[in-house]
Formats: structure tokens, sequence, C-alpha cells
């Protein structure tokens, strides 16, 4: 299956508690950290939740 790279480039410093959540979801919680994910619905909608804060490569 198919993969996306996922870098934090926003603080969740001043964000709300499901934003933060959402980036503890995807495996991130500081700054310039990079993981790898599934490309699945559900984690193309925790990227869409917190597109502001991190950047997607395939």
């Amino acid at each position: 299956m198919a993969t996306v790279k996922i870098t934090q480039t926003g603080s969740p410093i001043r964000r709300t508690k499901d934003q933060r959540a959402t980036l503890v979801g995807l495996g991130l919680n500081k700054m310039h950290r990079t993981v790898e994910l599934q490309d699945t619905p559900e984690v193309r909608g925790m990227i869409k939740k917190v597109a502001h804060m991190v950047t997607v490569g395939e």
C-alpha cells in the first residue's frame, strides 16, 4: 500500500486540544520530526485537520 511522509513544521503551542491530540495520533510531537504512514482516508483526514502545522510528501 502507498505511504505518505509527514513532517511537523508548526508548533502546537496555543492550539486547541484536538489539534494537539491529532499530532500525537500521527506520531508527531516535536518540531521537524518526520513519520511515514500508510496513505489511508483516516490519515488524510487527520492531515487535513492540522494542515497548517505539517508538510506532506509522497
